[in-house]
């Protein structure tokens, strides 16, 4: 080897050392930087000796992130069920919560029962009067809470759109920069970065299959088929409706789906191939889970007018004619009962304030005349009727109403407590795929370990330097 080869050999690596300095400190800087891929720098041997630079390559473990995207579709989903859920249940109350309408039904029992111990107390009877206003009014609470739910749901939809077009823009610009940056041989590693969050981004929305492109493009599809970016973005869109009412659904017309194009991606479900993520979720919340709840309540708001207007409870009663509970003031609507939870009323007849009597808890509703005031006769028949065991559930059960509320409550807790499982199951397979996904990150231990290989390797080959300067002096010497 002459001289000149040495020189060059141990110059070539010098720059290559520092090269491979700033390339570690750049990993040990961003050692807890989200979405950051480490480097190492490639290298070979040059043809006329030393070392050559050919780039700098970033390393992920694309299995590892390709499950965990799978893992944050997962929790998307789950996320969005269980806020929702959890947040009706906290409107609705538990079982035996006095502010339940479970609650308010024992209440009413208990003002008939003391009211027919003294059918003559307009306080009691009062009393009576007061506890049914309890009930319809927590009817149509937790009717609202419902409506508000879907309402909710409703608007995350339209910011998941929103977010999902944005982002995929987001990913065509940054596909553009990346080959640009590789076109003209610099590192687009900053850059991969990027995308590489943006990506995860829309992972939470909607679950993607990533397919690489040539020259580190990428192309996303759900795993159902639809495409999101293959060259350039889909953009999507969604018409929200600010106020839901319970008659309202997206198979009947009155609700929005996603559109692509103009068209709609899927006239049955409304999202189509976009499955997973939060976006389906919040579509079967406003659509499926919460419709669901709102016809149990409806029906429960069916079943205690059915209660009190039937002429063998209250004779007074003849066919048409409204009972102690009506809908807005009318009799019950068998064709009419969506939304029934919302319209529910005292029958105005019971009620002094708006001018009704309170004897006709104790005569019947459409009394003509007062009867004997210590009567408690149509007071126990509207006590028996509460307790009657006529509603028939799945299962065959008969039910009284507050056992009916009761179930209803329960029902709605069973489904937030299994959305909260299969949250907790998806948070635990999304940590430990992430634990994963780090472990094959940046090793601050090693990264300084290597940096003081790098140091060794520079010294060496400053001391070559030095030592053919040296050698190159004394023959100029001779």
């Amino acid at each position: 080897m002459g001289l000149s080869s040495a020189l060059n050999s141990a110059v070539s690596g010098m720059a290559l050392a520092t090269r491979m300095a700033q390339t570690t400190s750049e990993n040990l800087a961003n050692a807890q930087t989200e979405g950051y891929g480490r480097r190492d720098v490639v290298r070979s041997s040059a043809e006329l000796g030393g070392v050559r630079f050919e780039g700098i390559r970033r390393n992920v473990d694309q299995a590892i992130i390709k499950d965990r995207r799978a893992a944050d579709s997962d929790v998307g989903r789950g996320q969005a069920g269980a806020i929702a859920l959890s947040r009706l249940e906290q409107a609705v109350g538990p079982v035996g919560d006095a502010n339940s309408l479970s609650g308010r039904l024992s209440a009413l029992e208990q003002a008939l029962i003391s009211a027919g111990g003294d059918p003559s107390s307009d306080v009691r009877l009062r009393s009576v009067v007061n506890r049914l206003s309890d009930v319809t009014t927590v009817i149509r609470r937790d009717a609202e809470a419902i409506k508000t739910q879907r309402e909710e749901a409703d608007r995350a939809i339209a910011r998941d759109v929103e977010s999902l077009n944005t982002s995929l823009k987001q990913v065509e610009e940054l596909n553009a920069d990346i080959a640009l940056l590789r076109n003209s041989g610099q590192d687009p590693s900053a850059l991969l970065d990027a995308r590489q969050l943006v990506v995860d981004k829309i992972a939470s929305i909607t679950t993607i299959r990533l397919i690489d492109r040539p020259n580190d493009q990428i192309a996303l599809y759900t795993l159902g088929g639809q495409s999101l970016i293959d060259g350039s973005a889909a953009e999507f869109t969604f018409d929200q409706t600010p106020t839901i009412v319970p008659a309202m659904t997206f198979a009947g017309g009155g609700l929005g789906g996603i559109s692509k194009d103009g068209v709609p991606l899927d006239p049955n479900n409304g999202f189509g191939r976009l499955r997973g993520g939060s976006l389906e979720a919040n579509f079967r919340l406003r659509d499926e889970t919460l419709t669901g709840l709102q016809t149990s309540l409806d029906q429960i708001a069916v079943d205690l007018v059915r209660r009190f207007e039937d002429p063998t409870v209250d004779p007074t009663l003849g066919p048409g004619d409204v009972g102690l509970i009506t809908d807005s003031g009318a009799a019950l609507d068998p064709l009419d009962t969506v939304g029934l939870s919302l319209r529910l009323e005292v029958n105005a007849n019971v009620d002094p304030d708006r001018g009704g009597l309170l004897s006709n808890l104790r005569d019947g509703v459409n009394a003509v005349a007062a009867g004997p005031v210590g009567n408690g006769v149509q007071i126990d028949s509207w006590l028996s009727a509460l307790r009657d065991g006529t509603t028939v559930v799945p299962g065959g059960a008969r039910l009284s109403a507050a056992g009916h509320a009761g179930a209803f409550i329960a029902d709605v807790g069973k489904q937030r407590l299994d959305a909260e499982e299969s949250l907790s199951f998806a948070q635990a397979r999304q940590e430990r795929l992430l634990s994963a996904e780090l472990a094959n990150g940046v090793d601050s231990d090693l990264e300084l370990q290597n940096l003081l290989r790098i140091e060794q390797a520079y010294a060496a080959n400053v001391r070559v330097v030095q030592a053919v300067d040296q050698m190159m002096r004394n023959l100029l010497e001779i």
